[in-house]
């Protein structure tokens, strides 16, 4: 886990040494260093700084996870497993910023790809049936909660799933 900073330094560091053992004629050594900057470089481009991001997420330090996803730059180039949890932090961070539209983007994205579990596709589902009753689209939102029932939930999920049928009940 390193951020884009971080990587831009060890890589000038590994091409100094692979500058130098070429020069000393230590190729073996030299080969695996380029090895090791080669998998720097893949490893940002598939993995970003999402594993960090989603440390600062856990401890509801947003800006942080804010900044580290802002990152990386191209989202699509993320493999399934880190898009994922990249689409839903963005879209979390953005709706505690208030910026619904671009939070329900987020959130469709997330749904959209595929989860371990169950209950993280949920979550996701959850909080597209909320935005939507916030947009008063109840009929999207009972969409939504029709899907999540599908799922295995846990017992908090099932009570938010129930709250939400209440108030779709109440404007249908």
């Amino acid at each position: 886990m390193m951020t884009f900073k971080a990587r831009v330094v060890v890589i000038i560091v590994a091409l100094l040494f692979i500058g130098y053992g070429i020069y000393e004629g230590h190729y073996q050594t030299t080969i695996l260093i380029a090895g090791g900057v080669c998998y720097l470089v893949w490893s940002h481009l598939r993995e970003g700084s999402v594993a960090m991001a989603s440390d600062a997420f856990h401890k509801q330090d947003y800006p942080k996870a804010k900044k580290l996803l802002a990152e990386i730059s191209n989202p699509d180039r993320l493999r399934k497993g880190r898009r994922n949890i990249y689409e839903y932090m963005m879209g979390t961070i953005a709706l505690q910023e208030e910026r619904v539209d671009e939070a329900e983007y987020h959130f469709q994205l997330a749904s959209r790809l595929p989860w371990k579990k169950d209950n993280e596709k949920g979550m996701v589902l959850i909080n597209l049936s909320n935005i939507s009753l916030r947009k008063e689209e109840y009929d999207r939102a009972q969409a939504y909660v029709e899907v999540t029932k599908k799922l295995t939930l846990t017992e908090r999920q099932g009570s938010i799933i129930s709250k939400i049928q209440n108030e779709i009940s109440k404007h249908i």
